[in-house]
């Protein structure tokens, strides 16, 4: 039975490239945003827009939470 350490087993190529899965499942999404047509084109866009909170923790509480908006282009 051959060792999973230092064996060739085959690598994702989105890693062997030196990406995160993350980065690209991004590129692809753009990628078929951009290949749609109008108005499914518009509508995908809309969708592109990202907003989420940061909070700092101090003393066992959260601070006032830091809004971030997030403008996703390909």
């Amino acid at each position: 039975m051959a060792s999973a350490v230092g064996s060739s087993a085959a690598v994702p190529f989105w890693r062997a490239a030196g990406m995160t899965y993350i980065t690209y499942s991004n590129i692809c999404a753009s990628l078929v945003r951009s290949c749609l047509k109008e108005p499914c084109k518009a509508e995908a866009a809309s969708r592109e827009k990202v907003h989420f909170a940061i909070s700092k923790w101090a003393n066992g509480k959260p601070e006032k939470p830091i809004v971030v908006k997030l403008y996703v282009m390909a």
